[in-house]
């Protein structure tokens, strides 16, 4: 009798949440062709377009002079060019001139969207590497950039990058595949083409949530059998086989170079899509593997923290000690998306009967969280191995400000898409977190012989 109420309720769980993020993803969906229809209606859409273009970087040429600084979206993101006139970043784009937001796999694993990150900015013809695409079973190359968004990129004139939840581990995979030479062609790279990393509510060490989304805690690699991933899996291949043209493009997985269109996987190609033979979920060559806490402590294995280049991250929770119980901090301040999500993960406890992730694990300290991520993963990268860092504890004063160290402070307030999507939600702090931001990048990372220091301001 318990187990069948266990059961029941675990099914309950399953639809509300299927519910809440399909209900969620129609939105944003309707919202950006409302948007397009509006400025299509009235007439300024051409005119809209352009204006953003000269805002961003159409007018002020990337010739190097000054150092772009490339936004880098997360799980399910989209980049300029994606879902009409939505931006992912809030709008944050525009705070500078000199700002690139590149559309990558919204559900690709960390490596194939670090592979589409060079490309995107280099030129040519995305190379996902001839052992890696045969070990995963899609093809090699992927899609064509004629004219890469900054081919000017090397060690002499570096990049910021800004990485928003996943996105943070696709910057570090990138910067480790530049100083491991891994770009066929390129022998030139090395970690110096990246000037400063900075993680916004970044996956730099996993997260419990995918246990709950459906990742086996045992392996972090293989799906429950009804799960909402499950639910997920079945939607994104039905989506990529029936390959609408014009929805594709408005909004697309990642995963063409996988070849599930039903042009050419056919009908009984579909079939072994579903039954899990074939495909990303068969290979486990997307995303979710790559967020457990097994799948991170596998990347961060290879993943340095490098001398010449600045390291910051800001952490975020929505949650908070209620004698002694962590319970979620708001009610209205959470988001409809992860309110379940937040109380969830509160709860989680490692399987007794399953091996621990990584030596020195204790369940109470991933309690807090911002619905998606745990904070202690956002910090600084911890697993299997710690990383420099440095905790700032009072912001007005100076402090020297050296590369190679993780630079953290005082956790923000907010669930895990406080700072997308909406920068209504966010109000002023929106503009307080971005403009740290971007000012840092600006007036104070160089490359000198003397170390520059912190700028006496706020870093929310």
């Amino acid at each position: 009798m318990g187990r069948l109420s266990i059961g029941i309720l675990g099914m309950m769980e399953l639809y509300v949440s299927s519910m809440v993020h399909l209900l969620y993803g129609f939105y944003i969906f309707s919202t950006a062709v409302a948007w397009d229809m509006s400025q299509s209606i009235t007439g300024r859409f051409r005119l809209s377009n352009s204006n953003n273009e000269r805002q961003s970087n159409g007018t002020v040429p990337l010739d190097g002079s000054v150092p772009p600084i490339v936004l880098v979206h997360g799980i399910f993101g989209f980049g300029k060019g994606r879902l009409g006139g939505l931006s992912y970043f809030a709008g944050a784009e525009m705070k500078d001139d000199h700002v690139l937001v590149p559309d990558l796999g919204s559900l690709t694993s960390i490596y194939d969207r670090a592979r589409e990150l060079f490309y995107y900015l280099k030129g040519g013809r995305v190379d996902y590497g001839e052992e890696h695409s045969r070990a995963c079973g899609h093809s090699r190359f992927g899609r064509v950039y004629d004219q890469g968004h900054y081919p000017i990129w090397d060690d002499q004139h570096p990049i910021h990058v800004v990485g928003h939840s996943a996105g943070a581990q696709v910057i570090r995979v990138l910067q480790q595949m530049l100083a491991d030479k891994a770009f066929e062609g390129y022998e030139n790279t090395n970690e110096d083409w990246v000037l400063s990393v900075t993680s916004l509510s970044g996956a730099l060490n996993g997260t419990t949530r995918t246990y709950f989304d459906g990742m086996q805690p045992e392996d972090g690699r293989t799906m429950k059998p009804i799960s909402l991933l499950q639910l997920c899996r079945i939607g994104v291949i039905v989506y990529d086989w029936l390959n609408i043209s014009w929805l594709k493009k408005y909004y697309n997985f990642g995963f063409d170079h996988f070849e599930m269109e039903w042009r050419k996987a056919g009908v009984s190609g579909l079939a072994d899509l579903l039954l899990g033979n074939s495909g990303p979920f068969a290979s486990g060559d997307w995303i979710l593997p790559d967020l457990t806490l097994q799948g991170s402590l596998n990347l961060n294995s290879n993943l340095q923290t490098f001398p010449n280049t600045f390291y910051f991250s800001y952490a975020t929770k929505r949650t908070r000690k209620f004698f002694g119980v962590t319970l979620p901090s708001s009610l209205l301040g959470i988001h409809p998306l992860l309110f379940i999500r937040v109380l969830q993960m509160t709860q989680w406890r490692h399987p007794s009967d399953v091996p621990l992730p990584y030596k020195g694990y204790r369940d109470e300290d991933w309690e807090d969280n911002d619905g998606a991520l745990n904070t202690i993963s956002m910090t600084h990268p911890r697993i299997p191995v710690e990383h420099p860092s440095h905790f700032i504890d009072d912001d007005s004063e100076c402090h020297p400000l050296q590369p190679g160290i993780w630079y953290y402070n005082k956790i923000v307030e907010a669930d895990h898409i406080f700072f997308v999507i909406n920068r209504d939600r966010a109000g002023v702090q929106f503009d307080v977190l971005y403009d740290s931001i971007f000012q840092r990048c600006r007036k104070h990372l160089f490359r000198t012989t003397s170390p520059p220091t912190l700028p006496n301001q706020i870093i929310s």
